[in-house]
């Protein structure tokens, strides 16, 4: 799966995640996959955000597709993850590769040691 899938960004979003990256120290790999992530992002309006697509306070049903384990997970801002009893940082490495998609795709997700492919199963927004 060397093409990344088509990503959908609501404009609260892209303005949140855009100001946490200016006021944080991130480590270079990590900042420069979100950045790249939202680059190539199509971002709409918050009233245009289709429902079944991964935004910000959105639990997240997905699947590692290597182990076959199934996560719930709520996506999150930082300052946010103690209001979630399953939160996910937008900044951890799987928060930032499953922004912006939709039931039914797929992404690469890389690990310290390897490869590993993700593939969200169900959107619900709390």
């Amino acid at each position: 799966m060397n093409t990344k899938p088509e990503i959908i960004i609501s404009k609260t979003d892209l303005a949140e995640i855009e100001s946490r990256l200016e006021q944080r120290k991130l480590p270079v790999e990590l900042a420069d996959a979100l950045e790249e992530e939202i680059a190539r992002a199509t971002i709409l309006p918050n009233n245009e955000m289709p429902k079944n697509v991964v935004a910000l306070g959105s639990q997240v049903e997905f699947k590692v597709l290597e182990t076959g384990k199934v996560f719930t997970k709520t996506l999150c801002l930082p300052e946010d993850i103690s209001k979630y009893q399953d939160s996910i940082s937008i900044f951890a490495p799987i928060g930032s590769a499953i922004i912006g998609l939709s039931i039914g795709q797929k992404i690469e997700w890389q690990l310290q040691k390897s490869i590993q492919t993700v593939e969200i199963i169900n959107v619900s927004k709390i």
